[in-house]
């Protein structure tokens, strides 16, 4: 993933129409790299979201010891194609520890997505969520 989470937030806080988000969302998740067909496997996939989506999670230890964890996704719909990459960059590169301490409520309503999702997207985001803090504890409970 090459975009920053603060350059996506600088960009949502630029556009004003929902519908150039929109765009600008779908564009962000065709900036995600292909998984492979081996990567798309149910192992792979998040539950909780209507959606299919696929979170992959890998854990590297990091300058000072901690686990680091990097994500990288995929989804077969174009708005979620591009949540999965908001999540990916808002989370990928962190330590498990601040990825449990990152208020995502926080970022998520400076998007100002709440508003602006179905309530099937919003269920699916906070799925990916839920996986990643998931991730997250299971690398912290391995250290």
């Amino acid at each position: 993933m090459t975009t920053d989470i603060s350059e996506i937030l600088e960009t949502f806080e630029f556009l004003d129409d929902w519908e150039d988000r929109y765009k600008y969302l779908i564009d962000l998740g065709k900036e995600l790299p292909e998984l492979s067909a081996s990567e798309r496997s149910d192992e792979h996939k998040v539950r909780g979201c209507v959606s299919q989506v696929w979170l992959i999670t890998t854990i590297r230890p990091g300058p000072d010891g901690q686990a680091v964890l990097s994500f990288k996704g995929d989804s077969d719909a174009l708005i979620v194609q591009g949540l999965v990459a908001i999540v990916t960059s808002l989370f990928s590169g962190k330590s498990a520890q601040q990825i449990l301490d990152t208020d995502v409520e926080s970022v998520f309503s400076q998007l100002g997505l709440q508003d602006h999702l179905t309530p099937q997207r919003s269920n699916g985001l906070r799925s990916m969520v839920g996986r990643i803090r998931s991730d997250a504890q299971g690398a912290l409970a391995a250290a």
